[in-house]
């Protein structure tokens, strides 16, 4: 029991002095309960420690201590310095223990979701706790026997001058009441042991204060019945449980605290049991609900008439409901846990300046006893030139000066090691916030990403039932037009707006292409709906557990060097902040920057007019329409664009311009901003990437690459290429130009910006091992068509359905594996030969034909 005497000082009553009182430690409501006596049976008032502060200051004298309350501020003083210190450690240490009581086990948790949450944050703070315990900032202090204690209550109370100081004038009826019982106590338990004095009267319930108070109020009314109530009363405190002072000492030698330790260990796990079972009870519904849904996709798939689909549609839209009421609520969670953030670092902000000025009046204090220091040094280095100035007196004082301004410093590093430990056990709380409000950030991303996905699953069921909306009665398809109808007034960004929204889509990406394409077809109009919600969801899904450690990766990098580590870096795909530095890094490893090469072209180029001007000025208004910078005639890329274009047809006079080098350079400039870099970007792509003759006039090794990728479509994915040649289906309709600039204008930004990377870092390979890969990305799609034009159809726009790159990734990089640059060669060699032979054969040909037609005459 943590009891004993202390001086309080009164601040409120007439006479403000010191008064001896007796304090007592209440475990069940952390209360501090202070009497006159320890022999009282009310207490005089009550201090609550749950929200207390402790703090101790020098200058108010040797043992005197703080305890500030949100209400106001108790000054006690206790008969030592090792007695202050004994008090609040033990104060500090029995505030925590009852928080951390509180938190682990919580009452009446009235919703599971916080109950779960609650106690994860419980568990976090128990663990910051202990950890925190074993720093040692503040070594343990003895107890003071003589002034702590159940054996400090059979020692007289510490005098006072007069009997009138220590009286509480504040509480009349309490003294008067505490006096009486007394009195009658006494002549009681005189006669027991000899000792007027019965801890078992002591008071260990302070919620029954209120009680005895009206009880004592009714005594006064009705003096008959004082004394059968008084009589009760001490019936009820003599059956609270609380050990008088023998039983207390003969109890911790008693076996019997084991027995109660026990029990309580007992009712502990009893209760971890039961919260444990609570949980088996969530995990059960959560596997029963997952079943549930697995069985209305089967249902719904073997599910013979519209009208049972219209049914299962109708109830994803109430487990839609139900997913975006859970997340209010955790939305709620969210904002609570930033309040209670934001009051602990004012917390934090308050004690840091509290510490600074100390160390502030700690230094000043330093600086006074060096300059005394320094002053009796030189006084004393030659006592014979003033024999008389410094006497026996003036020498002594100093010297108690000197010791007193010790004491200061050693009472100031006390009061550092006290405030250091608050400091460090509040900054251990805060980090216990911050991983919690983490965690719930990221399960608010991972419910926010299968609501996305839930609503994606709705349109496309939707989508389905418009492709059927000629076969259904005339009310099912009106209720599937309204239903569309609805879809596609609902906006994304509207909705981002609105409500809580970790990773918004916009309507442009960083360089300023479209996220959303905007299809012209009425009936493409939800499938646009449909991509939006896949790229918020891969968004959300890739944002903390791929995209945040990769970025983390880049930013460790330093100067860049040619490694197998930069390699599968560039290929997993390069964050937009770094992306501009390493392609300039990549041009200028392959291509020597000559000095004012560019602007003597662009000279050149005004005095003279390339006979590609005017194809290069019809190109102009058709590169990247989904590109904000290139959709106007006005914007400013276009002028760059045209130099850029312009400089490489006199650079590159063999070739001059090409249609899809617009492209390529418009890419170049999106990224590298620089025209001069983008010009360059562009001459490596030509001269050093592609091979000879990609985009000369006959296009011829070109031609040479689609007869490649159809080798290695044949290889990679025979059951596809045999679809194709069933149908009779030529894939370089759809696959030349994927080659010919590099899939621009056929995949979705991000996706296009990762194949860059790759292709500038190593080449041609890249095209196709990403060719290949989106065939096999969507093979059984294209398997489930038997129908030539369908397949055309499909074929003209499924790479922009493509929205997980990373999916598409690995199976460029990983499943397509092996695929050497060896074999390429090889095959571009032996086309390449026979293309020529072709060619040299139809040529043959068309010179017979010519000669036959001449000598036939007119």
């Amino acid at each position: 029991k943590l009891c004993g005497y202390l001086n309080k000082l009164g601040i409120k009553g007439p006479i403000k002095t010191w008064k001896s009182r007796w304090f007592f430690y209440d475990e069940n409501k952390c209360h501090l309960l202070y009497y006159r006596t320890a022999q009282d049976i009310n207490p005089l008032g009550s201090i609550d420690l749950s929200s207390a502060s402790f703090d101790c200051k020098v200058e108010n004298g040797e043992g005197v201590f703080e305890i500030r309350t949100p209400s106001r501020v108790f000054t006690l003083k206790a008969i030592s310095k090792q007695a202050m210190m004994y008090w609040l450690q033990q104060l500090q240490m029995r505030r925590w223990e009852f928080c951390n009581a509180q938190s682990r086990f919580p009452e009446g948790a009235k919703v599971q979701w916080n109950f779960v949450l609650f106690t994860c944050f419980c568990v976090l703070v128990w663990f910051c706790i202990d950890v925190g315990d074993n720093e040692d900032f503040l070594p343990p202090v003895k107890t003071p026997t003589e002034a702590v204690g159940l054996k400090a209550a059979s020692l007289p109370a510490p005098q006072i001058s007069t009997a009138l100081q220590n009286i509480s004038l504040k509480h009349p009826w309490t003294e008067i009441q505490n006096t009486v019982y007394n009195i009658c106590g006494s002549k009681q338990l005189w006669g027991n042991n000899g000792n007027i004095f019965s801890f078992s009267e002591f008071q260990e319930h302070p919620e029954n204060l209120d009680e005895e108070r009206e009880t004592e109020e009714g005594t006064l009314e009705d003096g008959t019945m004082e004394p059968r109530l008084n009589w009760v009363r001490k019936a009820r405190w003599m059956n609270s449980g609380f050990p008088g002072l023998p039983e207390e000492l003969s109890r911790e030698r008693n076996p019997m605290d084991k027995v109660s330790v026990l029990q309580q260990q007992i009712l502990t796990l009893t209760e971890e049991v039961k919260s444990q079972k609570e949980l088996v009870k969530l995990l059960h519904k959560a596997l029963e609900a997952a079943q549930q849904e697995k069985r209305v996709s089967s249902m719904y798939l073997t599910a013979a008439e519209d009208k049972d689909r219209l049914e299962l549609v109708r109830h994803k839209v109430r487990q839609i409901a139900d997913l975006t009421s859970r997340l209010e609520a955790l939305e709620q969670a969210k904002k609570e846990l930033e309040q209670v953030l934001t009051l602990r670092d004012g917390h934090i902000q308050e004690l840091k300046e509290h510490v600074q000025l100390l160390m502030e009046k700690n230094h000043a204090k330093q600086e006074v006893i060096m300059a005394l220091t320094e002053q009796m040094a030189r006084e004393f280095s030659d006592p014979l030139q003033e024999p008389n100035t410094i006497t026996a007196e003036t020498l002594y004082k100093q010297q108690e000066e000197i010791e007193h301004l010790k004491d200061d410093i050693d009472a100031y590093k006390t009061q550092n090691q006290f405030l250091n430990s608050e400091i460090h056990q509040v900054t251990r709380l805060w980090t216990s916030v911050a991983e919690n409000e983490k965690a719930l950030l990221m399960k608010c991303a991972c419910l926010q990403a299968r609501n996305c996905q839930m609503e994606s699953k709705y349109l496309t069921v939707l989508r389905k039932l418009q492709e059927a909306v000629p076969g259904l009665p005339s009310s099912h398809a009106e209720l599937v037009r309204n239903l569309i109808q609805e879809a596609l007034q609902w906006d994304v960004k509207k909705e981002a707006e609105q409500g809580f929204n970790l990773n918004a889509v916009s309507e442009y990406d960083e360089y300023g292409f479209m996220t959303v394409p905007d299809y012209e077809v009425e009936d493409w109009k939800l499938l646009a709906k449909i991509q939006a919600l896949e790229i918020k969801s891969n968004n959300l899904r890739s944002q903390e557990a791929v995209e945040k450690p990769l970025r983390d990766r880049w930013n460790s990098v330093g100067e860049l060097s040619p490694s197998a580590e930069l390699k599968s870096l560039i290929r997993s795909g390069i964050p937009v902040e770094h992306r501009q530095r390493v392609w300039r890094w990549i041009v200028s490893r392959h291509c020597s920057h000559l000095p004012d090469h560019y602007q003597r072209l662009l000279r050149q180029s005004k005095s003279t007019e390339h006979p590609a001007c005017r194809q290069i000025e019809l190109d102009l208004p058709r590169t990247l329409t989904n590109n904000k910078h290139f959709s106007s005639p006005t914007s400013q890329l276009i002028p760059k664009l045209r130099r850029v274009l312009l400089a490489f047809s006199w650079h590159n006079p063999a070739i001059g311009y090409c249609q899809g080098l617009n492209r390529l350079a418009a890419v170049a400039l999106l990224v590298l901003e620089d025209e001069e870099s983008a010009f360059w970007c562009l001459v490596h792509i030509v001269e050093n990437l592609m091979p000879a003759d990609y985009y000369s006039d006959t296009l011829i090794t070109s031609q040479v690459d689609q007869r490649v990728f159809k080798d290695f479509l044949s290889e990679k994915l025979p059951r596809l290429m045999a679809h194709f040649e069933q149908y009779r289906i030529d894939v370089s309709l759809i696959t030349f130009n994927w080659f010919l600039v590099a899939f621009v204008d056929s995949l979705v930004s991000d996706i296009l910006l990762r194949v860059w990377d790759a292709f500038l870092y190593e080449g041609t390979k890249v095209i196709f091992r990403y060719a290949l890969a989106i065939f096999k990305y969507n093979e059984e799609e294209i398997l489930r068509i038997h129908d030539s034009v369908e397949i055309y159809q499909y074929l003209r726009f499924f790479t922009r359905m493509i929205m997980d790159g990373r999916k598409l990734m690995n199976i460029a990089f990983n499943d397509l594996n092996p695929f050497p640059i060896k074999l390429l060669r090889n095959r571009r060699s032996m086309h390449r030969e026979e293309l020529e032979a072709e060619l040299c054969e139809l040529e043959q040909i068309k010179a017979a034909y010519v000669k036959e037609r001449a000598e036939q005459g007119p």
